[in-house]
């Protein structure tokens, strides 16, 4: 007679070449429906980012404990090159995973908005030094935010802001495809750091027209005041000769 608790049995687990082949199959089948899937692509079987944006965010996901269990397969999946398709919206992250079975599972992913409070902080950030706001209008993130993301209480969403959802039939708090494309974010912000803006909710360019705004009103604030860097009229004729 079987034993229904028999403890013996277990799952194996597709192996990289047979995710590859369904990935294939499934890219013909999306070609052929003429879906525009945007596939992440691993930059290395090492590293699964490789910026400083890309690496802070995978090391933010990986300090929590109530992710821990999954995201080792979900790297696994993710550098196999399973996340077909993966597209950040405001707010919300949409994602194709390819498992086992044939049709990739669909994945959702909603990070709440960024609090007014961490927003504030940020335009201040932003605004303090003429040389971010030069790297924002270029479209550059500045260095010097860096610290704003890897303090206590950083930018960088917390598990309570993160929810999501996924067709697979697995019953665990996350998922492998879940973690997948959750690591497939690392990799977006590799390739352009202002993504992180629409994760939080955040008009990049109403950002920047208020972080200007901020910056021209605290100019116009301290106008007239005198500083040991303002030189008098006397000087200036001393200095240059100027009658």
């Amino acid at each position: 007679m079987s034993n229904y608790w028999n403890t013996d049995r277990t799952f194996s687990q597709p192996t990289i070449a047979e995710l590859r082949e369904k990935v294939r199959d499934s890219s013909k089948i999306a070609a052929k429906k003429k879906l525009q899937y945007e596939p992440i692509e691993p930059v290395s079987r090492r590293d699964v980012c490789t910026s400083w944006w890309g690496k802070a965010w995978c090391a933010n996901l990986e300090q929590y404990a109530d992710f821990e269990s999954r995201l080792g397969r979900g790297k696994r999946y993710m550098k196999s090159g399973t996340v077909i398709d993966l597209k950040i919206r405001k707010g919300r992250i949409e994602a194709r995973v390819q498992g086992t079975r044939k049709t990739p599972y669909k994945v959702e992913i909603r990070i709440s908005p960024l609090s007014e409070e961490k927003c504030d902080a940020l335009i201040e950030k932003c605004g303090r030094r003429i040389n971010n706001m030069e790297c924002l209008i270029k479209g550059e993130f500045p260095s010097e935010l860096k610290e704003l993301f890897t303090s206590e209480n950083g930018f960088f969403p917390s598990p309570k802001e993160i929810s999501f959802s996924c067709s697979c039939p697995d019953w665990a708090l996350m998922c492998k495809h879940v973690a997948a494309a959750m690591y497939g974010i690392g990799v977006r912000l590799d390739e352009n750091p202002f993504y992180f803006f629409e994760l939080r909710g955040i008009d990049v360019d109403r950002f920047i027209n208020v972080a200007l705004e901020s910056k021209v009103e605290s100019m116009l604030k301290n106008a007239d005041k005198r500083t040991e860097r303002m030189i008098d009229n006397a000087d200036l004729t001393a200095l240059f000769g100027v009658v």
